[in-house]
C-alpha cells in the first residue's frame, strides 16, 4: 500500500481514494493519459474487480469512489498498470519533459525502475455511513468547480457527474445515490 497513515478498514469495502501524480506533474491534462486512467477504471469496473462508484479525473491527481472486497490489490494492480501505459506512451509519443520528470523525481529506493508515475499510497478513507458517502461524492464533482476549470461539475469532461443527472458518462459506474 505504500507509506501511509490511512488504512484498509475491515469495516467497509467502499473507500474514498486519492492518487496523485508524482510531485504533482499536470500528466493527465494530456489527453491520451487521461484516457489510459479512463480505459483502466472501465476496464476493472467491467471486470467486477473495483465497483465504481465516483470518480474525477484532474490534471495531477484522481479521486474515486468504489468498491472492492480486494481493495488494495486491486488499486496496486490499477496503478503499476497505468504507469506502465503512461511510461510506454511517454516513450513513444512525448513530451518528453514530462519523462524526464518522472525520472528525476522517482524515490531513490524505487530501485527496481526507471520512472515513477504515481506517488506512494492512496490515501483510502473508508466510508463507514451514508453522511460520508454523499460528502465523497460530492467533493468528487465539484473538484473542477472548486478549482475554476468549469460552472458546474457534468461540465467536466473526466467525471462521474453527468452519470448523477442520468446522462451517459464516459465510463460507466454504480450510482449509489
Amino acid at each position: 500500500m505504500g507509506r501511509s497513515r490511512y488504512k484498509i478498514s475491515e469495516e467497509s469495502n467502499t473507500y474514498f481514494t486519492t492518487m496523485s501524480a508524482m510531485n504533482w506533474l499536470p500528466l493527465f491534462s494530456v489527453g491520451k493519459l487521461a484516457e489510459i486512467i479512463l480505459n483502466s477504471l472501465q476496464f476493472m469496473h467491467n471486470n467486477k474487480r473495483i465497483i465504481l462508484h465516483a470518480y474525477v479525473i484532474m490534471e495531477t491527481h484522481i479521486h474515486t469512489v468504489s468498491t472492492s472486497k480486494e481493495f488494495a490489490d486491486e488499486i496496486r494492480n490499477f496503478k503499476s498498470y497505468t504507469a506502465r501505459q503512461i511510461v510506454d506512451y511517454l516513450a513513444i509519443n512525448g513530451p518528453v519533459t514530462l519523462l524526464d520528470q518522472l525520472k528525476f523525481y522517482k524515490k531513490k529506493h524505487k530501485t527496481n525502475q526507471k520512472y515513477q508515475v504515481w506517488q506512494e499510497g492512496y490515501h483510502p478513507k473508508a466510508i463507514l455511513s451514508e453522511n460520508v458517502l454523499k460528502q465523497k461524492i460530492e467533493y468528487v464533482h465539484y473538484n473542477p468547480v472548486r478549482r475554476g476549470f468549469v460552472d458546474k461539475p457534468e461540465h467536466w469532461r473526466y467525471s462521474s457527474a453527468r452519470n448523477y443527472l442520468g446522462v451517459e458518462g464516459i465510463v460507466s459506474i454504480e450510482p449509489i445515490l
